[in-house]
């Protein structure tokens, strides 16, 4: 016979509700908005760095990401919402302690940003495009404005830099603002989803590439992004650990609970640490299918994303 105590009228199992609240499209708009973050940052970058013409795929190709990224995870936000019609209000204010306002605000300055950045680059990535449909000659304001973005390219880019990497850390810091859910509570989360979004910017623009070179310069960075991040999450490990009750109950969900094969199965081995050999070996000078290593980046950046927030809601404090 199974004995429980209960010192208080909380936590009772079908009378106080487990709250579940986010859901499957949340998760995505998080790993959307950091996937984003990473490929317009190193764009911005190496734009700045004036390497556009040694990495073509950094700067150019890969640019049509961000904004598909960045409109199907708003529209994932959006859906998730209870009442979608008054979003709005979100900007008839800034609240400067507020995880959700920085995001909004970020959000609304970054998206068309990267659609200006994108179409500033149409005549050079969508030639072929441009005979066929002939949009510049029909249109004769896009030619100007193509213009314009190309001429103040420069400052698009100086402004991408920062809001970029305010943008990933936010993905990770809207977590970790929630006092009420320990799993989620750790200062670690905002470095951590930055630098899982540097590193699937990094594995979409290996996809992307066409160039040896430069392949072989962002399987470096990414191999060192899944260095930090690996370090990032033992820390945060040992952080758990090393806190309350509270929190080594939370902590259990990942070691030795529910989500267990998820976190260390597919994020931790599948997505870090085998894309990080595959990575290793090709530097090495090894023939290895890096293809496989950046979609195995990629697809360890989702699950992420989907164990954190649905493990983090599983864990609650105790009254």
């Amino acid at each position: 016979m199974h004995e429980e105590l209960f010192t208080s009228g909380r936590n009772i199992p079908h009378i106080d509700p487990s709250l579940e609240i986010w859901h499957w499209p949340i998760s995505l708009y998080l790993f959307l908005g950091g996937l984003a973050a990473g490929i317009l940052f190193f764009a911005a970058l190496f734009y700045v760095l004036g390497k556009e013409k040694e990495y073509p795929a950094a700067v150019k190709f890969t640019s049509i990401i961000p904004p598909i990224a960045l409109s199907i995870g708003l529209l994932a936000l959006v859906y998730d919402l209870t009442h979608k019609l008054y979003t709005w209000q979100l900007y008839t204010t800034f609240r400067i302690e507020s995880p959700m306002s920085w995001g909004a605000w970020v959000l609304m300055v970054v998206t068309p940003l990267s659609f200006m950045w994108l179409f500033s680059y149409y005549s050079e990535i969508y030639p072929k495009t441009e005979e066929k449909l002939q949009l510049f000659k029909k249109f004769k304001f896009l030619k100007t404005a193509e213009r314009f973005l190309i001429d103040n390219r420069k400052y698009m880019a100086y402004a991408l830099i920062p809001l970029t990497l305010v943008l990933g850390v936010y993905t990770g810091i809207l977590l970790s603002a929630f006092n009420a859910r320990p799993l989620w509570n750790n200062a670690i989360l905002g470095p951590l989803f930055l630098t899982s979004g540097l590193s699937t910017g990094a594995a979409a623009i290996i996809l992307m590439s066409k160039n040896t070179l430069e392949k072989h310069l962002f399987g470096k960075i990414d191999l060192g992004l899944i260095i930090i991040e690996l370090a990032l999450i033992v820390h945060m490990i040992m952080g758990y650990y090393a806190g309350s009750q509270v929190q080594l109950e939370a902590m259990e969900i990942l070691v030795g609970g529910e989500f267990t094969l998820m976190f260390f199965g597919f994020v931790v081995l599948l997505g870090l640490i085998v894309p990080a050999i595959l990575e290793l070996i090709e530097l090495i000078g090894y023939k290895v299918p890096v293809i496989m290593a950046a979609l195995l980046v990629i697809l360890g950046g989702l699950i992420f994303r989907f164990v954190m927030v649905e493990a983090g809601q599983l864990t609650h404090f105790l009254y």
